[in-house]
C-alpha cells in the first residue's frame, strides 16, 4: 500500500476537490487522479464521487477514512522513531571551509539542513585548506570543504566546479573577448599569495610560453578585487573568491579555461555519527537530499 497515495486521499477529502488538493500538495492534478485510481483499483471499491460540487467520499470511503488517517499517522511515528534511532533528532556537525565556499556555497545548504533537522547543531569554521586538513585529522572538524585533490588519507567527493576568471581593471574601451595570452601579458598582475591557487595559475600560465608580470602578492581575495577596481593591476582568481565583483571590472575567461574542483573531505575509515552522514548526503545530493 502506498502511503503517499493515502496522504493524497486525505488532502482531496480535506480540500474538497482534486484541483485544490493538487495545488496544496504542489503536484499535478493528473498525479492526484492516478493516486486515487490506484487505491480504488487495489481495494476494489470507489472511494470518491466526482461531480460539479467537487469530490465527496462515498459511503464506504467515509467508513474507512479514520483508519486511513491512523495509517498515515502511524507511518509518521515510525519515521520519527527511525530518525531518532539514527541520531538525527539531535547532534552536531562541525564543518571547516575556505572562505569563498563558506560564503557562497554553504549558507543555503546549512539553512536547508536546519529546516530538515532543526535540532542538529551545525558549526562552521573558516580556514585555509592546510588548516582545514589539520582540523579534520585532529578530530576538531567532521567535514572539510577544500579544493581537490587531497591526500589519500582523506575520502573526498566533488561538489562544485569553480572557474578561474581574469579580472581586468576599468578602462575606457572594452578589452577584446576572447582574450589572448598576448593581451594578458601586457598587464601586471596582483597574485593571490595562497600557495595552492598561485601555483595552479603560474603552471597554467607557463604552458602558454608568455611571461607573467607580478605587481603584488596579496593574502585576501577581497583586497585583490578592490585593487583591481582601483586600476592597480589585473588578477586571476577562482570566480567564487572574486565575488562580489565591483562595477567597472571586466570579467573574462582565460584563453585556455582553468577550473578548480571543490570537494568535501572526511578522514578515511573514520566512524562518524548519523548527523555527519546526513550533511554529507546534502552536499552530495544523495539519500534524502537526492534530486
Amino acid at each position: 500500500m502506498n502511503i503517499s497515495a493515502l496522504k493524497i486521499l486525505i488532502a482531496v477529502v480535506e480540500a474538497g476537490s482534486f484541483s485544490e488538493a493538487a495545488l496544496q500538495l504542489d503536484i499535478s492534478q493528473s498525479a492526484v487522479s492516478r493516486a486515487i485510481a490506484s487505491l480504488e483499483k487495489e481495494w476494489g471499491i470507489s472511494l470518491l464521487s466526482r461531480g460539479r460540487f467537487g469530490a465527496q467520499l462515498t459511503p464506504v470511503g467515509d467508513r474507512i477514512m479514520n483508519q486511513v488517517r491512523e495509517m498515515v499517522q502511524l507511518d509518521q511515528k515510525i519515521s520519527t522513531e527511525i530518525e531518532h534511532a539514527k541520531g538525527l533528532q539531535s547532534g552536531r556537525v562541525r564543518i571547516a571551509s575556505f572562505r569563498s565556499a563558506a560564503t557562497h556555497l554553504l549558507p543555503a545548504r546549512i539553512a536547508q539542513f536546519s529546516r530538515q533537522y532543526p535540532n542538529i547543531e551545525v558549526q562552521l569554521t573558516e580556514a585555509d585548506p592546510t588548516t582545514i586538513e589539520s582540523l579534520v585529522k585532529t578530530g576538531k572538524a567532521d567535514l572539510g570543504l577544500v579544493p581537490l585533490p587531497r591526500s589519500a588519507e582523506f575520502e573526498t567527493w566533488e561538489i562544485a566546479d569553480d572557474e578561474f576568471v581574469v579580472l581586468l581593471p576599468p578602462r575606457p574601451q572594452s578589452v577584446p573577448d576572447p582574450l589572448s595570452w598576448e593581451i594578458l601579458s601586457s598587464y601586471s598582475f596582483i597574485l593571490y599569495s595562497y600557495a595552492e591557487c598561485t601555483t595552479v595559475v603560474q603552471e597554467h600560465w607557463a604552458a602558454s610560453d608568455q611571461s607573467l608580470k607580478v605587481a603584488y602578492e596579496i593574502k585576501e581575495d577581497s583586497t585583490i578585487v578592490s585593487m583591481v577596481a582601483q586600476g592597480l593591476g589585473a588578477a586571476i582568481l577562482p570566480k567564487l573568491a572574486a565575488l562580489p565583483i565591483p562595477e567597472g571590472i571586466e570579467v573574462r575567461s582565460l584563453p585556455v579555461p582553468l577550473t578548480r574542483q571543490i570537494g568535501v573531505a572526511m578522514l578515511a575509515d573514520q566512524l562518524q555519527p548519523p548527523a555527519v552522514f546526513a550533511f554529507l548526503d546534502l552536499l552530495r545530493g544523495t539519500g534524502l537530499f537526492a534530486p
